[in-house]
């Protein structure tokens, strides 16, 4: 098992968010969290980036407790996070923005500019504009390969799809596959758009009031519209 949460519980100062949520991920595996507005989707991510830190329960990665680590040593173990307001260096070309990332792989390989333009080749014909000049869907882009570049075991995605065109939804859809399947990528995303969590992944969570509601795989929710009109509201 590569992710093991159990229990968590988290909160903004005396807020309780989550409440006891657990969850796990082998490798290879993409898996995502669902749920309306508000019910703990990105405070999960952030409880395991270690920036809302847990104040219970437990977060293992490979093995090894991560719970109350910074986050800048939950990235050196190989977690790499992908928020939702795609924070990249506007005044910094595309180019600059992924080689400020770049981190050599374990084996001394890993992720280079070649690869991350194979992957994104929109980046390939941007990569002398600023950053602040792309579009959104762009941003995001560039905000997921420049994740890349750290070399990662395992990607956790915050709403890849929020505010983005439909074309550029298909294209994000895409390389998220193309991650798991072609570079056998872990990936752990929290999304609202439904089509696009049944089309990348494999699992689901769907969480309610900070709890965990229900879990399953991907056909078996498809098959369940009373579980996704009761939690999801479709």
């Amino acid at each position: 098992m590569l992710l093991d949460v159990k229990e968590i519980h988290t909160f903004y100062e005396l807020s309780h968010i989550l409440f006891g949520v657990s969850l796990a991920l082998d490798e290879g595996e993409t898996v995502c969290i669902l749920g309306r507005n508000g019910v703990g989707k990105t405070t999960t991510l952030r409880s395991i980036m270690g920036l809302t830190p847990p104040r219970g329960g437990s977060i293992k990665f490979r093995g090894e407790e991560i719970k109350g680590n910074p986050p800048y040593q939950i990235a050196r173990l190989g977690i790499g996070f992908v928020p939702e307001d795609r924070i990249i260096f506007p005044d910094l070309s595309v180019r600059e923005n992924l080689l400020l990332a770049t981190k050599k792989g374990k084996s001394g390989g890993g992720w280079t500019l070649e690869k991350a333009f194979e992957l994104f080749p929109v980046l390939n014909t941007r990569q002398r504009q600023m950053g602040g000049t792309l579009s959104g869907g762009e941003q995001q882009m560039l905000t997921i390969a420049r994740t890349m570049m750290g070399n990662p075991q395992l990607l956790l995605l915050d709403e890849p799809s929020e505010g983005l065109a439909p074309l550029m939804v298909e294209l994000i859809e895409e390389q998220i596959t193309l991650l798991n399947r072609k570079e056998g990528m872990t990936i752990l995303l929290s999304e609202q758009n439904l089509s696009t969590a049944l089309k990348v992944s494999s699992r689901a969570y769907i969480l309610e009031k900070g709890q965990v509601r229900w879990q399953g795989g991907i056909a078996q929710l498809s098959e369940s519209p009373e579980v996704m009109k009761n939690y999801l509201g479709v």
